[in-house]
């Protein structure tokens, strides 16, 4: 039991977990070379990640004693990095995909497709400095970097919506994240209110 409960705590065993899905889709791109196939469940995936991530700070606030949202708060860097991780490898593909520079300097004009560099660019120095180093060295500056994550949630919404022109799962994913966010933002209004006798 113990040595399960070891296994399931290790962070190899996470990132494994993390990683799993993006072994199939490296398979199916390297044994057909159809990467049109891939461009969604792999920005899916990158955006599935980013909200979960997003999620667990609203969700302690919820839930207070869970022992579930504690474990993964202690992942969520983790859980960050594989949605950069995801994004990227999404990335890849659409660049491999369009085949020229020229197609990819046509295609950057379209709101759908700008919107998701928009999310990719900020990914990349949040996924930098998701460690310890980085915290200590920027301190403050830390947090306030961090929290350009909204700014990248909300270029991957409309970067979801405007490329498949439709709304309903980009919201299926999105609304949840939404309401514990406003639910936060709440919270936190109510505990600075001044206590009244």
């Amino acid at each position: 039991m113990q040595s399960l409960k070891n296994i399931l705590n290790s962070p190899y065993a996470f990132w494994a977990l993390l990683a799993l899905p993006s072994f199939a889709m490296i398979n199916g791109a390297l044994s057909s070379g159809e990467l049109q196939a891939l461009l969604h469940p792999s920005g899916e995936f990158s955006a599935r990640f980013m909200i979960i991530a997003m999620m667990l700070t609203p969700l302690r606030m919820l839930f207070p004693s869970s022992r579930a949202v504690r474990w993964l708060l202690r992942r969520r860097r983790y859980l960050g990095v594989a949605a950069f991780a995801y994004a990227a490898l999404h990335t890849v593909f659409y660049v491999i995909d369009l085949g020229s520079m020229s197609a990819l300097i046509k295609d950057i004009t379209r709101l759908g497709i700008w919107t998701g560099w928009v999310a990719f660019v900020i990914f990349v120095p949040l996924a930098i400095t998701s460690n310890d180093a980085s915290l200590r060295r920027l301190g403050r500056s830390w947090k306030t970097l961090q929290r350009f994550v909204y700014v990248a949630a909300v270029a991957t919404l409309l970067h979801w919506i405007f490329i498949h022109n439709h709304i309903g799962p980009a919201l299926v994913h999105f609304v949840p994240l939404a309401g514990l966010e406003i639910y936060r933002v709440w919270k936190n209004t109510q505990t600075r209110q001044p206590l009244t006798s």
